[in-house]
């Protein structure tokens, strides 16, 4: 029999807010370490279990001849909000942060992006839960992180199944608060990602309604400050930490159990946790380039937004893009990759 998850047990995963969540109080930055050797430093920016951790693992932190100052942020916008103010070079995050960023019209570029499949956002129910249809949420009460990926995912789900968000009693709700209201009764559904979405699930305390796979882009994103990349240096430093980013996730791909236990030491999840998301999202993840389909894509995200009021003004997202590093890259509407059992 599985083991009752409390709403404690998901406490170590606040340090997994990720690119796709929303702010939080509990937002910050903390020096996380350097490698590498020389006379250039490229600041980047990270989340628990991110960047750092898989090129670790893949051995792609070797033979650096630049340095990388690593800083740890627990959320997407807050990161974003680093690279405005030129405290962070680059930095990873998910589909909505740039979005919102750029709405604040922020100093930011996206200059690279990976596809993975969207079966981690999903809207969640009680196991014992009499709804079976996402048509059934008409008038239910639904956690959500405000102007989080899950927020969109939410709408677009929503939005399939014939219903607007109007339809239905939005809670806006940061991920513990989420789950404490999840467990205790005090909502019908809850829409959110990664790793939550499996932690709930392997746990037996709810199973998904539904999820994003084919309604949301599944994109996430590596964002540069403009003022690093007009940097000859710094630009040609970004270039090699992409190129080390891109091999990293193909050794995902090819070692997703070796990965699931290095992510769950770093991160405090269990085993069986980190090796589901593994499988239903971070290994099938594929590099793709920064292309006008992508930048379709977000400006949907970001009308959407505008329209709801969340973004208080028209985005030009194209204005927000940089696209020199795209190389021989597929496109963004290339099919991610599927797990490949080990």
């Amino acid at each position: 029999m599985r083991r009752r998850l409390a709403p404690a047990a998901l406490l170590p995963l606040a340090l997994l807010l990720t690119a796709c969540g929303g702010t939080s109080a509990a937002d910050t930055t903390a020096g996380a370490g350097t490698d590498g050797k020389g006379s250039l430093t490229l600041n980047v920016g990270d989340q628990k279990g991110g960047s750092e951790a898989v090129l670790r693992a893949a051995g792609e932190l070797k033979n650096l001849h630049y340095r990388i100052k690593w800083s740890t942020f627990t959320s997407g916008p807050p990161l974003l909000e680093a690279v405005n103010a030129k405290a962070v070079d680059i930095g990873g995050v998910g589909n909505t942060p740039p979005v919102f960023a750029a709405g604040a019209d922020s100093k930011i570029s996206v200059v690279a992006a990976w596809r993975g499949t969207s079966k981690g956002e999903a809207v969640l129910v009680p196991k014992n839960s009499s709804l079976k249809r996402p048509e059934e949420l008409k008038g239910r009460s639904i956690a959500v992180a405000q102007g989080s990926s899950a927020h969109y995912q939410l709408i677009a789900s929503l939005r399939k199944a014939g219903l607007k968000l109007s339809d239905v009693k939005v809670k806006y709700l940061q991920p513990a608060d989420a789950l404490a209201a999840f467990t205790g009764g005090k909502v019908d559904a809850w829409a959110v990602w990664d790793p939550y979405t499996s932690q709930v699930v392997e746990a037996g305390q709810g199973r998904i309604l539904t999820d994003g796979d084919g309604v949301v882009n599944g994109l996430n994103f590596q964002v540069a400050a403009p003022g690093a990349l007009r940097d000859g240096r710094k630009a040609a430093a970004v270039k090699d930490y992409l190129g080390r980013l891109r091999r990293a996730q193909d050794w995902v791909y090819d070692h997703p159990d070796a990965w699931a236990k290095v992510w769950a030491k770093d991160t405090g999840l269990p085993y069986g946790v980190a090796l589901a998301s593994v499988k239903r999202t971070n290994a099938s993840r594929v590099a793709v380039a920064v292309d006008k389909p992508l930048i379709a894509s977000e400006q949907r995200i970001a009308d959407t937004f505008t329209g709801l009021g969340l973004i208080p003004r028209k985005v030009d997202f194209s204005s927000f893009v940089d696209t020199r590093f795209n190389g021989g890259l597929p496109a963004s509407t290339t099919t991610p990759r599927v797990y490949k059992e080990s």
